[in-house]
């Protein structure tokens, strides 16, 4: 009778491992239609030929990231109704919102992934239909919120992958330099062209990508907490050359977390991804960026809903000592400064 026990449970245990097995390797896609439209809500200046900032405030909701296919689509499609309206050009510069890579991490999963209302529990199917990637990440995770950290880590290198395929062939398709918002990774680094990872801390980074689809200098890097989802300045502001002036990247936040020294005096045009929610009062953004002798910027927003964090933010263009605060419309928006 023992033995009849024993043999039952193994037979029990095999089965259900070979379910758990089978759900695992499992990646449907469900039909998803999304709304591909946009609006300008700015267009500040007269066309040049010194280029333009174009912020685009996408509007994503998690089921857009089912498939890299189906987000291309979406931008895509917000960058055909730039080129529509004049407003692409070979000196263009394109800045895109924080986190718009770092939710690469729900792509091909779980449709429980995609149904979730709270990015925890979202989570956590995630673990479970990757969970020897995710063991693997919990054994690197730092201190702080670790099971978060675990998270962000668990499917690191094919995000950045995806990041580099996704937003590199934009950039060469569309022939634009394109500031591509931020993706969250640990210890990420530019070798031979490539973005790689390593096991060392997150770091919130945007990478540029050039008219040919090439990542432009190294990442910049923001040390990023994961149980907050938060972004710290960085110590100083790398400068990259670009067909419309030399460019700097701050994400997350205000420019009041700077150290004036952090901003060196060659920046000329400033791109401030942010995130879902956060809003920066006129006068004093204006003020910050004279005081640092930027010429032009553009602080763009994440829009839509990603499980419980929503937001409809409204963009900032800075120019010539003003600066006008995008529309409060709900939906995706061009934000377009003529230089």
């Amino acid at each position: 009778m023992r033995l009849l026990i024993t043999l039952l449970l193994a037979l029990a245990l095999l089965t259900g491992l070979g379910s758990y097995a089978h759900w695992i390797a499992q990646r449907p896609s469900s039909h998803y239609l999304s709304d591909l439209r946009s609006q300008v809500a700015l267009d500040i200046g007269e066309p040049s030929t010194r280029g333009n900032l174009l912020g685009i405030q996408p509007e994503l909701f998690a089921a857009d990231y089912q498939s890299l296919a189906r987000l291309r689509l979406k931008l895509a499609a917000y960058l055909d109704h730039a080129r529509d309206q004049g407003m692409l050009n070979e000196r263009t510069v394109v800045v895109l919102p924080e986190h718009i890579g770092t939710w690469l991490l729900a792509v091909g999963e779980k449709e429980e992934l995609y149904r979730a209302t709270e990015r925890r529990q979202a989570m956590h199917w995630l673990a479970a239909s990757n969970p020897l990637d995710f063991l693997g990440a919990l054994l690197s995770a730092g201190s702080d919120a670790r099971l978060d950290d675990a998270m962000l880590r668990t499917k690191a290198k094919a995000m950045a992958r995806d990041y580099q395929q996704l937003f590199g062939d934009l950039a060469r398709d569309y022939q634009i330099t394109l500031v591509a918002g931020s993706i969250v990774l640990p210890e990420p680094r530019v070798e031979r062209g490539r973005l790689e990872v390593g096991r060392g801390p997150l770091y919130n980074v945007s990478l540029v990508f050039d008219q040919a689809g090439n990542p432009q200098g190294q990442p910049q890097r923001h040390a990023f907490s994961a149980g907050a989802l938060a972004t710290r300045a960085p110590e100083a502001l790398q400068v990259l050359e670009t067909p419309a002036g030399r460019l700097g990247v701050l994400l997350g936040g205000t420019i009041e977390q700077f150290q004036a020294k952090a901003i060196d005096e060659a920046v000329e045009l400033l791109a401030m991804p942010s995130d879902l929610d956060g809003l920066t009062d006129d006068a004093d953004f204006t003020e910050q960026l004279q005081a640092h002798g930027i010429r032009a910027g553009v602080k763009v927003h994440l829009r839509g809903r990603l499980w419980e964090r929503s937001g409809q933010s409204q963009a900032l263009a800075f120019d010539a000592g003003r600066s006008e605060r995008g529309a409060s419309e709900r939906g995706a928006q061009l934000i377009n400064l003529w230089l």
